[in-house]
C-alpha cells in the first residue's frame, strides 16, 4: 500500500472507531508498519486539516469526529472527470479556491481504479493561463460571505475611479467568466455587485451583516437574471 492510500485508509480506520481512540500501536500494526509512520501520517493528516486528534490518558491514542468528515465516495470516470474540469477552472480570483485544491488532493487520494485514471489522464492534458488576484483579498471576501460580515472595500471601477465602500456581504454571482460580490452598498443605499479582481482590499468592519435577499438586490442590474447553478441542486 503507498502512503497516499494509506493516508485514506488511516482516516477510514479512525472512522470506524470513532468515538473510540485508536492507539498508534494498533494503528502500526493494522497498517503493517512502524509506529513512527504512523504519528508522520497522522502529522500529515493534521496540517491537511482532516479533524484527527491526540486523546491524553489511560485509554487514549487517536481518534476522528465522524461528523465533520463524508463517508468514501465511489466517482464514476466520468464523474471524476468532470471535477477534474471544474477544480482546473478554479483560478486566483475565484472563490475558494485554496479550499477547492485541498478537496482537489483529498478526492485525489480516495480514487482508485477507471476514475483514478480519467481524472489524472484529463489533468495532464489541461491547461490555463494564469489570472492576477489578491490572496488577501479573496480570503476578505471568503470570511465575509461564510460569517456574514461587513467588509470595507476599496474598489475600482471600470473608467478607473478608486473609492471606500463599506457593503454588508449577500453572496456571490459568476457571470462571463467573472466573479462579483453582491451586496447591500451602504453608502449608495442601494445592491452593488463588485468585481472581485476590481477589489484593491478589502478589511472587515467586526460588524455583522444583516441579511439581505440576493435576488431583491440584483433587480434592475445587469445580474436581475441571475439564476441558480443547476450544479448546486443537490446542495440546496
Amino acid at each position: 500500500m503507498n502512503r497516499t492510500a494509506r493516508l485514506y485508509a488511516l482516516v477510514e480506520e479512525l472512522r470506524a472507531a470513532a468515538p473510540r481512540p485508536l492507539t498508534v500501536a494498533a494503528l502500526a500494526t493494522r497498517f503493517e508498519v512502524s509506529a513512527r509512520t504512523v504519528q508522520r501520517d497522522l502529522q500529515t493528516l493534521m496540517a491537511a486539516d482532516v479533524p484527527v486528534r491526540a486523546v491524553p490518558g489511560r485509554g487514549g491514542g487517536w481518534a476522528i469526529d465522524p461528523e465533520t468528515t463524508l463517508p468514501p465516495i465511489h466517482l464514476t470516470a466520468g464523474e471524476a472527470s468532470a471535477l477534474t474540469a471544474v477544480l482546473a477552472a478554479a483560478g486566483a480570483t475565484t472563490p475558494y479556491a485554496g479550499a477547492a485544491r485541498t478537496a482537489a488532493q483529498k478526492i485525489a487520494a480516495a480514487m482508485t481504479g477507471p476514475a483514478s485514471a480519467a481524472a489524472r489522464d484529463l489533468a495532464a492534458r489541461v491547461l490555463a493561463l494564469p489570472a492576477p488576484g489578491d490572496r488577501a483579498v479573496r480570503d476578505a471576501v471568503e470570511r465575509a460571505v461564510t460569517g456574514h460580515g461587513v467588509l470595507r472595500l476599496s474598489y475600482t471601477d471600470a473608467s478607473g475611479r478608486e473609492s471606500v465602500r463599506v457593503v454588508e456581504p449577500a453572496g456571490l454571482l459568476t457571470a462571463r467568466g467573472q466573479w462579483y460580490l453582491v451586496a447591500w452598498c451602504r453608502e449608495r443605499r442601494a445592491g452593488r455587485g463588485f468585481r472581485l479582481d476590481r477589489i484593491v482590499a478589502a478589511a472587515p468592519t467586526g460588524e455583522r451583516a444583516r441579511p439581505h435577499d440576493l435576488a431583491e438586490l440584483l433587480r434592475g442590474s445587469a445580474g436581475a437574471g441571475a439564476v441558480p447553478p443547476a450544479a448546486l441542486a443537490p446542495l440546496r
